[in-house]
């Protein structure tokens, strides 16, 4: 899988792995230095090899790691590769002869909530932050499954999605409960995959006529958990206050606001976290999830076009990959080759990938020469239909 990603990414950028300087690897599953194994498929060329695991923003985080290399002037091209084979069944602590890095979260719920052992935890997180806004906000449980309707009906028109099934809003509230309000169907699948980016600075975009396809980081956050995330506070102790420090330095940075933005690729792990994220990243106002999600202000005809790719709901969330699947849907719908899925006029394109732990990444995109773009044309568009990569290519 990181094979294929590495060299359908390097082949989209149209050049050799050899130009590559640097390499920032993320995964969460495997021994140590699985990076440089996995780039060992695709060349071996003596670069800088780091490894990064942050939970599930792992592959936003060997991103942004990737970007500042670039930025700040230490590498023309980095190569940010991502991938993930997890085991069966829900995550689950390997090391149990030392402290939990959850622990602090695991507190929040033992003082706010009753804990119910035989539920994973993961989904009791945050099922709980969405029972907090419901009691909060008195946003609806039909409010927060449409969230997951949603995101099961734009992953029909993505080749790379886990799951394509399209299900109603009454399917979705009678599947299986897994903890209160999420049901089966809420919650994102147990998943394997890639995903890849090559980011570069202007000198080597121009160098090697790259303008008409360049997308721009225009503004990169990290947050990780302040005092509040361990308080009182179930919205609080899986990101809410991360996601929204993550967004402010982005947007600060981009000198842009969520009103500019019309694509966004968020972590709805659970569609109770997509819910609490809008409010996180500035989308509407503390309290007004519900209201958006009711006014349709998140899919296509609306506002904006949340998850198009089906998110991790239904594409899956493989949680090394994660990310820079987002940043790979996101560079697409900003070049215009989503076919069906094409968000109309996609200017300004929004990621947001957390992890608990905790760690939240923002990055905001945009064409960075937007007078030079030409439409792709190439056969096949790989953010439609699978690009087959022909064993030993050289690239």
């Amino acid at each position: 899988m990181a094979k294929e990603a590495g060299e359908r990414a390097l082949a989209d950028a149209g050049i050799s792995y050899s130009e590559v300087e640097q390499a920032v690897v993320g995964y969460c599953y495997g021994d140590s230095t699985c990076g440089q194994r996995a780039l060992y498929t695709i060349g071996l060329t003596g670069i800088p090899i780091v490894n990064v695991n942050n939970n599930c923003s792992t592959g936003s985080s060997a991103l942004f790691l990737a970007k500042q290399l670039v930025a700040g002037g230490n590498a023309d091209c980095v190569i940010a590769l991502g991938f993930e084979k997890m085991e069966r069944g829900s995550l689950s602590a390997k090391y149990t002869d030392r402290t939990n890095p959850l622990d602090k979260h695991v507190e929040v719920m033992l003082k706010t909530r009753e804990v119910n052992v035989k539920t994973p935890f993961a989904p009791q997180m945050f099922g709980n932050a969405g029972r907090e806004h419901m009691e909060k906000y008195k946003t609806t449980k039909e409010q927060i499954a449409k969230i997951a309707e949603k995101n099961h009906r734009h992953s029909a028109l993505n080749p790379y999605s886990q799951f394509r099934d399209i299900y109603t809003l009454e399917q979705i509230l009678s599947s299986p409960v897994i903890h209160e309000p999420l049901t089966k169907l809420q919650c994102c699948p147990t998943s394997d995959g890639a995903a890849c980016a090559i980011l570069a600075n202007e000198d080597f975009v121009k160098k090697h006529k790259l303008e008409h396809q360049a997308v721009e980081i225009v503004g990169a956050g990290m947050g990780t958990d302040m005092p509040g995330s361990f308080k009182d506070s179930c919205i609080k102790m899986v990101g809410f206050e991360l996601s929204q420090k993550a967004a402010r330095d982005a947007f600060s940075q981009s000198n842009l606001s969520p009103s500019d933005v019309q694509v966004v690729e968020l972590h709805d792990c659970f569609s109770a976290n997509e819910l609490i994220t809008y409010e996180a990243l500035g989308l509407c106002e503390e309290g007004k999830a519900g209201e958006l999600v009711s006014s349709g202000n998140n899919t296509y005809g609306g506002k904006y076009v949340v998850n198009p790719s089906g998110g991790l709901i239904s594409k899956g969330h493989p949680l090394g990959a994660t990310g820079l699947a987002q940043c790979t849907e996101l560079c697409w719908q900003l070049r215009g080759m989503c076919g069906k899925r094409q968000v109309p006029k996609a200017k300004v394109a929004l990621q947001h990938n957390i992890g608990l732990g905790g760690a939240a990444v923002v990055m905001i995109y945009r064409l960075g020469f937007p007078d030079k773009w030409k439409p792709y044309q190439s056969v096949p568009n790989p953010a439609i239909e699978e690009p087959i990569i022909k064993p030993n290519s050289k690239l």
